[in-house]
């Protein structure tokens, strides 16, 4: 199946790009990914175009083959469209006019065109392949035209939107029905609107710009609100305005900029919106009105700022030889000032670059006579002091490059080292101890060869994946490393299949020529480079590009930039966790441990990495328990220090809860997660889960019986799968109200699946449980019904709350026999007896049940027997009896 499809909240511009696409896919099906604007609805019920647009609901999805996607690439704005990406062969295809971002997703064909509309792109392409349209189809491309360029006001137009609307105009376009669709003018209720965004506008004043703020908040869903902020940008003279609008139980952003300092489509897109840099919008779930004005005053402060420069950067007066210095004088002024780069000038005009390296190597083979010309490297970039940040970047960590002669009229102006650029990055480079040396590979007595170590703790095919991973790495020119808890557990002889590669380079790419090469398929993360290669064997491979995380305030998500191995490795959350082993041939199997882990797992601690490690990401203190408790291994001094301090100073930020939720998951779904519970208690975390939650005997008591109940059914080695983490979640919250449970649920972003589970669970199992103490002795019938809505969670759950024998003792009955208990005789057997089809049935089959639960029924014939005694046929029905 092909689909064609577009952005959620679909416009003229994705609907009308969603029928050009038609014509170049003529087998394909149009469908939206979710609702369309209140025009483009309106559209639709006065048309008299007929457009054969399907309902999402009878895709289906995993037949999906081909995806067309219009007017976006991000992954989150195609809603369910986006599990098609998942489909094993899956070809994308992407038509786009927005400007790249994080999260795009890559397609296999990707017409992307810096123009006003994506209806521009396609009519280019009709151009070009010479395809005509009728005159309704080029008046429905009008009116994209005009909404997404604002009649060709917007600063995002381009020349090629005005020639697209000319040949629309040729091909008799209406712009009376561009009119009566894109034309808007202000009701009643807008001005009212209007007037309220001016009262309760705010300007701040942020990097010596002007930049207004206005929130609204109304009961229902206002349609128009895009176009009443525009009005009030036009009215005020405004150059920026964010304005936010509380609807129901959602927030809206609405952002538009005319100045490029200030580029309102990256702010959008933290909100999980997207847009261009001088009109985006974002739909905020999860926060409350006040909530998204503070983050977006943080994200303001955090993207509005004049653009570093390289004249900003660059240092300057420069350290330089001449052309004719030999090569051993070169060294003796690297030494002298502690540099590893000089450039080589004449006139002031850079000939080339001489390196601490060159010149220790000509000297060891004696040519330290020579002048530094013969051995210096001219192959190499410059940038002018306009350069932006972005430049630098590119050059330093993308390309490699660590010196960056800074050139303005074939002058030498200043230089930038890979050290300055980290020291903006990371702010504060005490916290990176060691990592901007020159140092890129681990001291020597760290190298370990891990070959015999390799050979014999993994399976063959383990063995030979990893050697092929190294041969497609080193023929594609990356370097690939294992990293993380698979060389942990390797060192500690511990089975661990879970494959992490980290590569020097791009990840995603390497990962797609891994796949080809082994015959596997690929799954992509974009936005930070990953990617998981699925073998033909079903097991996979995460596939990372080597990254360095740094953190802009305490809690902060972290930035990601491409790094080498070292960076990659010293952003992990503890030492024991960052360590590398070579999978390229000419080093397979060396050990990578730049900050002597092997030492920690020798003395089973876990230890931090650097001291606000905790502070960055307090993730990692559940992360620790959870290792500490799992592994046998105990807190280093200053580890545990450090944690108590951060619990201390309350470093827990909300934009972490669905992080919490999946670490407080990973600690409850350990064999014996008990002693890390009581780890947490000991540290006063308990707390942040919720301020009423305490590890008093009563719910150690349940914690108890709660792993009795999980160890008691994993011993039954049942078919149906259980989760032991739920159990637990349950018995731990046993003691808080439902409300405090849901609490929980919303703060730590759970998955609204295990919402509704935890709920029911939870106020099923007390109901049933206060039964089950009340009544000593039930019938086996009794217990059947009572238990039959539970889920096998929830009978766990309601076996470690039942305080006496009798009842843990009627969920095992139930668990192990009742549940699977079923009478003979079905539907289709009452109807050859005579009944007549209705209601009735489920009683008689009920009925059955309930005596055969009991005992009293055996055989067929004894419930035959049954139902012709309590249910006899009338006389009319025992003549249509067969």
């Amino acid at each position: 199946m092909e689909v064609i499809t577009t952005h959620l909240n679909a416009d003229f511009d994705s609907m009308a790009s969603m029928v050009a696409a038609k014509k170049l896919y003529p087998e394909a099906v149009l469908v939206f990914s979710g609702s369309q604007e209140k025009n483009l609805r309106r559209f639709f019920v006065q048309s008299v175009m007929i457009y054969d647009f399907q309902r999402i609901k009878n895709i289906e999805l995993e037949k999906v083959t081909k995806l067309i996607v219009v007017d976006t690439r991000q992954v989150a704005r195609i809603g369910n469209f986006a599990k098609c990406l998942n489909n094993p062969g899956i070809e994308v295809h992407l038509y786009d006019h927005h400007p790249d971002a994080p999260g795009d997703m890559k397609g296999d064909v990707e017409v992307v065109r810096p123009v006003g509309s994506t209806a521009t792109v396609f009519i280019e392409i009709f151009q070009e392949r010479h395809i005509d349209i009728s005159r309704e189809e080029a008046t429905l491309l009008a009116m994209a035209e005009h909404e997404d360029t604002g009649s060709f006001t917007f600063s995002t137009t381009a020349a090629a939107d005005l020639r697209a609307m000319a040949w629309l105009m040729e091909r008799g376009a209406q712009l009376s029905t561009v009119t009566q669709y894109i034309t808007h003018e202000l009701t009643s209720n807008d001005i009212t609107l209007l007037n309220e965004l001016i009262k309760s506008a705010t300007t701040y004043t942020i990097q010596s710009i002007p930049i207004t703020v206005t929130r609204i908040t109304t009961s229902h869903y206002i349609d128009e609100f895009s176009l009443i902020v525009r009005q009030f940008m036009s009215m005020e003279n405004l150059n920026v305005i964010f304005a936010l609008a509380s609807m129901g139980e959602r927030i809206y952003l609405i952002a538009r900029s005319r100045i490029p300092e200030v580029n309102v489509g990256m702010i959008a897109m933290e909100f999980n919106g997207g847009g261009h840099a001088s009109a985006a919008a974002a739909t905020i779930n999860d926060m409350t009105l006040i909530e998204a004005e503070e983050k977006l005053i943080r994200l303001l402060h955090k993207h509005v700022r004049p653009e570093s420069k390289a004249w900003e950067l660059m240092s300057s007066p420069i350290i330089s030889v001449g052309p004719e210095l030999t090569i051993m004088e070169a060294n003796d002024i690297l030494i002298r000032y502690g540099i590893t780069m000089l450039p080589v000038l004449k006139d002031n005009a850079i000939l080339g670059l001489f390196s601490r390296r060159d010149a220790s190597k000509a000297i060891f083979h004696n040519l330290g006579h020579l002048p530094v010309t013969e051995f210096m490297t001219t192959e190499f970039a410059t940038l002018p002091p306009s350069a932006t940040l972005a430049d630098i970047q590119e050059l330093i960590i993308e390309h490699r490059q660590r010196f960056i002669p800074i050139v303005e009229n074939g002058r030498l102006d200043g230089v930038i080292t890979r050290t300055d650029l980290f020291n903006l990055l990371v702010n504060d480079p005490a916290y990176l101890p060691s990592l901007n040396t020159t140092q890129s590979e681990p001291s020597g007595e760290r190298n370990r060869n891990l070959t015999n170590l390799l050979t014999q703790s993994l399976n063959r095919d383990m063995l030979i994946l990893l050697q092929t991973i190294g041969e497609v790495a080193h023929h594609n020119h990356f370097t690939a490393y294992a990293v993380g808890g698979f060389v942990r557990d390797l060192m500690l002889h511990i089975e661990n299949y879970d494959l992490d590669v980290v590569v020097e380079g791009d990840g995603i790419t390497f990962a797609k020529q891994l796949a080809e090469a082994v015959g596997g398929t690929i799954r992509t993360h974009v936005k930070f480079n990953t990617a998981v290669v699925k073998m033909p064997s079903g097991f996979k491979v995460d596939i990372a590009t080597a990254r360095l995380e740094y953190y802009e305030y305490p809690a902060a998500m972290p930035t990601v930039e491409l790094s080498s191995i070292k960076l990659d490795l010293f952003r992990r959350d503890f030492t024991i966790n960052a360590m590398a082993v070579h999978l390229n041939p000419e080093k397979f199997g060396i050990l990578v441990d730049f900050f002597n882990c092997q030492n920690d797992l020798k003395d089973r601690k876990i230890r931090i990495l650097h001291n606000l490690s905790f502070v960055e990401d307090p993730t990692r203190i559940f992360r620790a328990i959870r290792l500490e408790q799992r592994m046998g291994f105990a807190l280093g001094k200053l580890t545990e220090k450090q944690l108590k301090n951060a619990v201390k100073m309350n470093m827990f930020d909300q934009q972490f809860g669905r992080r919490y939720f999946q670490e407080i998951k990973l600690i409850l779904s350990e064999p014996n997660p008990l002693p890390a519970i009581q780890r947490m208690a000991q540290f006063d975390l308990l707390k942040f889960l919720h301020h009423s939650l305490i590890l008093d005997p009563p719910l150690a008591e349940i914690l108890e019986e709660a792993q009795r109940a999980v160890s008691w059914h994993k011993l039954l080695y049942l078919a149906e799968s259980c989760q032991p983490w739920i159990v637990y979640l349950l018995a731990l919250t046993a003691r808080i109200q439902t409300r405090a449970l849901l609490a929980f649920c919303r703060k730590f972003e759970a998955p609204e699946r295990y919402t509704h589970l935890l709920i029911k669970e939870k106020v099923e199992t007390k109901r049933i449980v206060r039964v089950l103490e009340r009544r000593a002795h039930l019938c086996p019938s009794e217990i059947y019904w009572l238990l039959k809505g539970l889920s096998h969670e929830g009978l766990l759950f309601a076996m470690a709350l039942c305080r006496n024998k009798a009842g843990k003792q009627a969920v095992s009955l139930y668990v192990t026999r009742l549940r699977h208990v079923k009478t003979r005789l079905r539907g289709e057997d009452l109807i050859k007896m005579g009944y007549r089809t209705g209601p009735i049935f489920q009683t008689m089959l009920n009925h059955l049940l309930e005596k055969k639960l009991d005992g009293d029924l055996r055989t067929r014939e004894d419930e035959i027997k049954l139902l012709e005694k309590e249910y006899p046929l009338l006389a009319g029905d025992k003549k249509n009896r067969p």
